[in-house]
Formats: C-alpha cells, structure tokens, sequence
C-alpha cells in the first residue's frame, strides 16, 4: 500500500503504464496518478506489460516485480533486449539489495520498495520522464506522416487518417523503429499477445490497410517490402 503523500500537479500530460497485479493498489495509482496529470493505462500481468510496452510510446513505465506470468524482472529483460529505452521504475515488497540489484541490472532506471510515499513516487516518475523526455517526443513526424501518440491521432500533410486502435499501434511501432527491418514474428509479438499459425496474413493484411490509408491522405508508401524478411520503414524523417 501507499503512504500518505501530497499530490503535485505535472506541467503537461506524461503517457505511464503501470503493471500491477494488485488491483486494489493498481486502482490506487490510476486515480493517483491521473489526478496528478498522467495519462495511465494498467496491466496486471508480465505478458500484457510487454505487449503494451512495446505497442506504445510511453513516457515512463512502472513495474511491479511479482507479476503473473512473467515477472517484472523478465519484462524489463525482455524489453531492453528488444531495444526499448522507456525508463523504467521498479516496485516491490522485496528491500534485499540483491533484488534491487537484479532489477538494475535488468535495465530497470530506479528501483521503490514498497510500502512507499505517493509523493516519493511522483517525484521519481517526474524526474525519468525529464531525463529522458529528449528521446521520446509524444509527436513522431516521418515524411508528411505525423503521429500523435498522446492524442492518437495520424495525419498526412495536416489531414487526419481514421486509424483503428491495431492500425495505430502497427504504424507507431514502424515510425518509432525508421529504416529497421521488422519481421512478421517481431510485429506480432509487439502488437498482439497471442500466438499467430505459420500461414497468418494477418500483419500483411494490416500494412495493406495502412498502405491504403495513407495514400488516400496523400502520402507516399512508406513500406517496402524485403521478401521473405519483413518490413522497413523508409519514409524520411
């Protein structure tokens, strides 16, 4: 549970996912949190953190190590060997310092035992996002395609492109990842949480709605094709 603490207000909305398999206290830091001006979506479980992350572009992530499934220690894994740089605190009941110490290592950015102060947490969280705010922008602009990730909105050239939430989620992924080869396998695993059969087209048929889309605004294809690889992503930043 939380201590008592004041709640600060942030200057501008900070995109946060909390992954908590505590209800009780993951509805605590929801309301918390949004009261204190961040945009939170919640998972509780290892697999749904990884998959959100990954899917997202998000300011700062929290990461309760006793998660189901995974635990927080394997996302954290998981997520910095994919490349993600999102900064990441750590929550625990545990206070020995060689768990503290695996978090770290893990590539966690800060490390809070629980129980804690609600204030404490704020003040860690405002400062990641502001060490790390140059590098992950809310507004991604490739081309004359911009993204708006806090708003989730597309346009091209200032026309707004109707995307639905999956649609979104796979352009966010190509347009964070510019020039990157990405296999059908790394675009399931980052945007959906279940298994795909060999034969699913499903990722080829939601880059053919993107193609479409995009080009009815007006924009050029930014995917090429790399046959029996994957994608890229070449529209010039």
């Amino acid at each position: 549970m939380l201590a008592s603490g004041c709640v600060q207000k942030i200057d501008s909305a900070m995109r946060l996912l909390i992954a908590e398999d505590d209800l009780r206290l993951a509805a605590t830091l929801r309301r918390g949190l949004g009261e204190a001006g961040f945009a939170v979506d919640v998972v509780g479980n290892g697999g749904d953190a990884r998959e959100w992350a990954l899917a997202t572009a998000y300011d700062v992530m929290v990461l309760d190590v006793m998660l189901p499934g995974e635990d927080g220690i394997e996302v954290c894994t998981a997520l910095r060997r994919s490349g993600l740089q999102t900064p990441i605190l750590m929550l625990t009941g545990r206070d020995a310092v060689a768990d503290r110490i695996r978090g770290l290592d893990a590539g966690a950015d800060d490390y809070l035992v629980k129980p804690f102060a609600f204030g404490e947490l704020l003040a860690r969280l405002r400062a990641l996002g502001r060490r790390h705010a140059p590098s992950h922008a809310p507004v991604i602009e490739r081309g004359n395609i911009r993204l708006d990730t806090s708003a989730r909105t597309a346009t091209v050239d200032g026309r707004e492109v109707a995307l639905r939430t999956k649609e979104f989620a796979v352009l966010e992924y190509f347009m964070v990842n510019p020039g990157r080869l990405l296999t059908r396998t790394q675009i399931e695993e980052q945007v959906w949480s279940y298994d795909f059969s060999a034969e699913s087209n499903l990722v080829e048929a939601y880059i053919a709605r993107l193609r479409r889309k995009l080009a009815l605004a007006g924009a050029r294809d930014p995917f090429t094709t790399i046959r029996g690889a994957g994608y890229r992503f070449d529209a010039p930043a």
